[in-house]
């Protein structure tokens, strides 16, 4: 895949697929008691407390008060010049947030260049597959989080959502580029970013009312546990699709794609002791956070009208059916059900036929005679929502929030 069009796929998954992690994920509602062990984490120990009473000492004080001395909208001016990981800060940034910022940028000591850039070569290689799940994937799956969909809803970006999923798409894109945490890069700058905003969320949206008469009772959003949800909403659900389409992943691609995503975890707060070490240990931890997170709400089943909406706009209708059908093909039905997607009868099970033998094509697991027609209509087809999707992209600025969502 051309670097032009590798970047177009990895935006578009970003554009949907990151919505979780610019969006105030919410916590699991499940009852159980928190049982993963941190000696499976990259840390190899920890304290063992639960994550979901665990958020970023570091960055909620420093966020209140740039919002209680009123000078957000100068920070996020100067922070729009801000792009690159080896730029030095903009002047004129109080001390308190650029003292933050500084030690917020520095790679975890246990970041491994080797593995990062081997992981860059992985989403390279493999575009069409992680892109194609972020967007059609994991985006869609944020809607089916009620805490996550709610918080999402009743934020300032949920107001506008267009606008949401434009910023949104940075990171997704981000993650995957080549340069991602070179020094050439922008991931660094982007997950610092976001951990400002998830800062600057925490002190905001316990003051909507929206947001504590659905909040299930929770305090202050976007804990730990929250981050770690939309986390496995991403990277172990990706792979576990992967493993199932048969698509062919080396070990060490494998563990390069983790690592990457172990890198970022880091990057947004989430503390070394919680951040899986392995495969096996985030589906471990998925199970526990993720799996009794999902559920229908109202506003999940909004958001994924809104989502599908901005698709028809876009596209006059040849699209929306086919992000449905896949979302379902992917997601399964029963999450189809809890956001709302259509049943496709012409779609459906034209993908559940034609998509495996196009990833085994490409994937060269099978002859080309062998490919039907349909194959490469599908594949077109999402190619054409990618294209489409970011027809519209302009320059993204991820800015620090200073209001929740109008009544």
């Amino acid at each position: 895949m051309d670097p032009l069009s590798r970047r177009k796929v990895l935006l578009a998954g970003g554009t949907m697929g990151a919505l979780g992690a610019l969006s105030m994920a919410a916590p699991a509602h499940a009852k159980s008691l928190w049982s993963w062990s941190p000696s499976g984490s990259v840390a190899g120990r920890g304290a063992g407390t639960d994550p979901q009473w665990v958020w970023d000492e570091e960055a909620d004080p420093v966020l209140a008060a740039v919002l209680d001395r009123g000078e957000v909208s100068k920070v996020n001016e100067l922070l729009r010049a801000w792009t690159r990981n080896d730029q030095p800060l903009p002047d004129g940034l109080p001390r308190d947030l650029r003292e933050f910022i500084e030690h917020a940028r520095r790679l975890p000591s246990w970041a491994d260049r080797e593995k990062l850039d081997t992981g860059a070569k992985f989403s390279k290689t493999k575009g069409i597959y992680t892109g194609t799940l972020y967007g059609l994937g994991s985006g869609l799956m944020s809607t089916a989080i009620p805490r996550e969909a709610r918080a999402v809803y009743y934020s300032k970006g949920g107001a506008d959502m267009k606008d949401r999923i434009a910023k949104t798409a940075k990171l997704g894109y981000d993650v995957g580029d080549l340069d991602a945490y070179r020094p050439e890069g922008s991931m660094v700058v982007t997950a610092v970013k976001t951990r400002l905003v998830h800062a600057a969320v925490r002190h905001l949206l316990p003051k909507s009312p929206g947001w504590n008469e659905h909040n299930g009772g929770q305090k202050i959003p976007i804990s730990q546990a929250d981050i770690l949800v939309t986390w496995h909403s991403l990277p172990t659900f990706v792979m576990r699709k992967l493993l199932e389409w048969r698509v062919r992943v080396s070990p060490a691609d494998s563990a390069a794609y983790l690592h990457v995503w172990q890198v970022t975890a880091h990057m947004l707060g989430v503390k070394d002791e919680y951040i899986a070490g392995s495969w096996e240990a985030a589906e471990a931890q998925s199970k526990q956070l993720l799996d009794p997170a999902m559920g229908p709400t109202p506003e999940g089943k909004e958001l994924t009208e809104v989502l599908l909406d901005i698709v028809a706009e876009l596209d006059g209708g040849l699209t929306r059916p086919l992000v449905s059908a896949f979302s379902r093909y992917t997601l399964g039905d029963k999450v189809g059900d809890w956001i709302g997607l259509s049943e496709e009868p012409f779609w459906e099970p034209l993908i559940s036929r034609t998509w495996p033998l196009l990833v085994a094509f490409r994937e060269g697991l099978i002859p080309l005679p062998l490919v039907p027609e349909a194959a490469w209509t599908v594949e077109e087809a999402i190619r054409k929502f990618v294209l489409l999707f970011l027809g519209e992209a302009k320059p993204i600025a991820i800015e620090i929030p200073d209001m929740n969502r109008p009544s």
